[in-house]
């Protein structure tokens, strides 16, 4: 049986469990969270976003889980500067040009701000720059898309957190902490 295991992953952690090509560096991998032998990611998080990273020892899951052929929603809460107008959440909802083609139509809304963990470092605040909160689900796994398509219609991204994938989500995980499912 397949072992699966949902991490939440910190921010400022590698998605993977050696820094291979830094010797000495003092990147930290997921190495310092899941002593798990034989279990590897699926799928990738940037070392600067948090959230929901699942590893399992079965490789068609991976694959499943990773590979965008298979469709699988991952849902993101994304702190953005700005306030989203329905414009810029319409091209989300579209699909945006990006440098490596257009993106799938994703899923997004305005919500509030939700209950998340306190993040170190924090988030900059600045008094004369609205920020807000959207969910936004997507299909594909591009290097850094959310960020991407956020910031091309106009809301660059402050905090990135997957909450999301499929049905497997973070709630009750806090960070740096694991669950075997």
């Amino acid at each position: 049986m397949a072992r699966v295991i949902l991490l939440n992953k910190p921010f400022n952690v590698l998605s993977q469990f050696t820094d291979k090509g830094t010797e000495g560096s003092a990147r930290e991998t997921l190495s310092s969270y899941v002593k798990v032998p034989g279990v590897y990611p699926a799928g990738r998080l940037d070392r600067d976003s948090e959230g929901l990273l699942i590893l399992t020892d079965d490789g068609k899951l991976q694959a499943r889980i990773s590979n965008p052929k298979f469709k699988q929603p991952k849902t993101y809460l994304v702190q953005v500067e700005g306030t989203p107008t329905e414009a810029q959440l319409a091209q989300l909802r579209k699909g945006v040009e990006l440098k490596d083609g257009i993106t799938r139509p994703a899923e997004v809304r305005l919500i509030p701000e939700p209950e998340l963990w306190p993040r170190t470092p924090p988030v900059r605040f600045r008094k004369s720059v609205p920020d807000a909160w959207i969910e936004l689900k997507i299909t594909e796994g591009r290097n850094r898309q959310v960020r991407r398509m956020t910031a091309h219609v106009g809301l660059p991204c402050l905090r990135l957190v997957r909450w999301a994938v499929g049905a497997w989500t973070l709630d009750g995980i806090p960070p740096g902490e694991w669950r075997d499912i």
